[in-house]
Formats: structure tokens, sequence, C-alpha cells
């Protein structure tokens, strides 16, 4: 698959989207268990106008067999009564093609790729044939794992089997360090997907992200910082008691009170004078960078010219741990991420080698040149 920018073929007008200005909020249980906890849920939820959809998880892929799979095809009457009842849509996720096939004849209105089936190329594959031929909104959540080809692959498996009306859901992504969050949210995916796929609506999962209550607030307000056009939060009558996802959910008054202090009824984009000014000085600060990385070239050519004269090899093991322990002390201590810090020095140092190289290969080929003469 070509790392290019997709051409995906795009519904005019996406149903994902409430149309104006305000992000789309999408809410309910991470699983239903019930019609009763599903109907009070729904009920409280449509007191806020700022939610328009209702999500409920009917099949749960989960870890190991025995755990709660999931309500099953019943939960999808549930859903139906949820609508006629509260005017709210409905979203539910599907892994198969019998998952597919029990939603659209039940009439769910948004349809969702799970992460876990995301990572499956043959799973997404089953999944679009299922839906050739449906006009229906989908949404895809990232893979587990941070592949951008595999999250974009399977947007266009369900556009080339005619999905038009699509959208991505950011959950967040397994990582050897994920603390604080469940699932690191690694932002900078938000700007590589998007220009891959460009004018497909980008949804957040802050729940999935955070897997804590207590942080839901700060995911979600970054998520809207970068541009995200809705949140998809999981939001439950009585969280403590809910049978899967506990710690993440919230109540629909807890969640009325997020939003509130969201603002989102209340655009918060700085002016233009405003911006061009941030602007200027993100431009000054990047000139700086590169000056000080010019610098930094150059004191590694002379380091590998002292080392091509005493003999020196060009990896010293001992001085780039302890450099590396050092930088990321003082970046822990500045408050920066300790993997954006890693990565950053991983590739200087890469390039400092590459510079002693050329050094070392240079002065081989004038000692070679001069023993010839």
């Amino acid at each position: 698959m070509s790392s290019n920018t997709s051409t995906l073929k795009l519904a005019a007008k996406t149903k994902l989207l409430n149309g104006g200005p305000l992000p789309t909020v999408i809410a309910g249980p991470c699983s239903a268990e019930s019609e009763e906890q599903m109907l009070q849920t729904a009920r409280e939820l449509q007191k806020d106008s700022r939610v328009t959809v209702f999500r409920a998880g009917i099949w749960k892929p989960r870890t190991r067999p025995g755990m709660f799979e999931g309500i099953g095809t019943v939960g999808l009457e549930w859903l139906n009564t949820v609508k006629k009842e509260t005017g709210l849509l409905t979203a539910t996720e599907v892994a198969n093609a019998s998952h597919v096939e029990e939603a659209l004849k039940a009439g769910i209105d948004i349809l969702w790729v799970g992460a876990r089936t995301t990572v499956n190329p043959f799973s997404v594959q089953e999944v679009a044939d299922a839906l050739r031929g449906v006009d229906v909104p989908v949404l895809v959540k990232n893979p587990v794992n941070p592949d951008i080809q595999l999250w974009l692959g399977a947007l266009e498996r369900l556009n080339q089997a005619g999905i038009t009306d699509l959208g991505l859901i950011h959950r967040g992504f397994s990582t050897p360090n994920n603390k604080p969050y469940r699932n690191h949210p690694k932002w900078e995916t938000i700007q590589q997907i998007r220009a891959l796929a460009p004018g497909v609506p980008l949804f957040c999962d802050p729940s999935h992200i955070a897997g804590r209550r207590d942080l839901l607030e700060t995911v979600s307000q970054q998520a809207l910082h970068l541009g995200a056009d809705g949140l998809m939060i999981e939001t439950h009558c009585n969280p403590d008691k809910a049978w899967s996802d506990a710690s993440q959910q919230l109540t629909p008054e807890a969640l009325a009170n997020m939003l509130t202090a969201l603002d989102l009824d209340s655009e918060h984009v700085a002016s233009n004078e405003q911006l061009q000014d941030l602007r200027n000085l993100i431009d000054k600060l990047d000139t700086e960078l590169l000056n000080i990385l010019f610098l930094r070239s150059d004191v590694s050519k002379r380091i590998g010219e002292y080392k091509r004269a005493n003999g020196l090899d060009i990896f010293q093991a001992g001085r780039w741990n302890q450099m590396v322990e050092n930088r990321l002390k003082t970046a822990n201590e500045m408050g920066l991420q300790e993997g954006f810090v890693q990565a950053v020095f991983d590739a200087i140092h890469q390039q400092s080698m590459g510079i002693q190289n050329e050094v070392m290969a240079s002065g081989s080929k004038v000692e070679s040149e001069s023993q010839s003469k």
C-alpha cells in the first residue's frame, strides 16, 4: 500500500456530523446490560441537546473466554426502544458479517469497526463485503498497534465496498509505556491520518485513551484542540456497577458537567492576529532549533576527526548510555514526554554517527591515496 494520500470517494454530506459548529457527541454504556439500564441512561442523556447519538456494545471482543462478551442480538432490540423513546440515533460495534447482518436488520443508524477488528485485514474485508450495497455511516477505530497504514487500509476496504459515509475514531494505542493512560494517545497520529485521508471526519474516544474518569476532560479538551470533529464517551447510569470498563465510564450528569467545562457552546479560536503571532514565534523557534542542529553537526564532525586521529571507535556505548540517561532526566524535570525526547535523541545520534562515519571514510581514502604515491 502506498503511503500517499488515499483517494477515497466520500459522501457529499456526512450523517456523522451535526452540520453545525458544535462537535458531535456520541455517548452511552460500554456494554448493553439490560433494557432498563439502556433506557435509564438514554433518558438522562436525552436531556442534553449536545448528545445526538446513543452508543452501546452488543458484542464485546474480550481477551479471554469466560469473560462477559456482550448481551448479543437482544441488545439490538433495546437500542431500537431507545431510539423510539428518545429520538437519539443509535450506534454499535460490528466485527463480522453476522454482526453486520443483525445490526442492519435491526435498523441501527451507525456502525463502527473496533480496534481489534481493524488490526486484521481479513476481518475488515468480511465486514466490508457484508456492507456492500448498503448506505450506512461507518466509523473505524485505529488498530491496537500504531500502524497508520493499517488504519487507512480499513477505510479503503470499506470504501471499495461502496461505503462513502466514513469516519475515524482515535482511541489510542497499546505501547510498552502507556502511563498515565490506558492507551497512549500518540496525538501526532491525528495529523498523520488526516493527511492520508483528508475530508474524513475524525472522532476521539477519550474513554479508551484515558481508562480513568479523572483524565477524560483533559483528553477530550486536547482532542478538540487538535481539531477532532466529535467525541465518543462511555456513559452509564450507574458506572460503578457496569459489567465492563467501569472505571472509565461517566454518569450522564457527569458527562453534562464535563461538556460544559469544555465550553462546546462557544468557539475558542484565536484571532487571526493572535494566531499569526504564535506562528511567527514557532518560525523563530524552529530557526533557532535548526541553527543548534547545525552547530551540533559541526561538533560531531570534529569529534569524528579526533576519533580518527586517535584510533577510537565511532560508537562509544558508555558515553551514549550516560548521555541518554542525563537527557531523559532533564526532560522529565521539564515535563516533556520521555518517549518523544528518546526518539529525538535517537535521530540526532544516528545523524551524528553518520557524520563521523563520513569523516572516518574520507580519512581512510586520503591515507590510501597517500600510500599509493
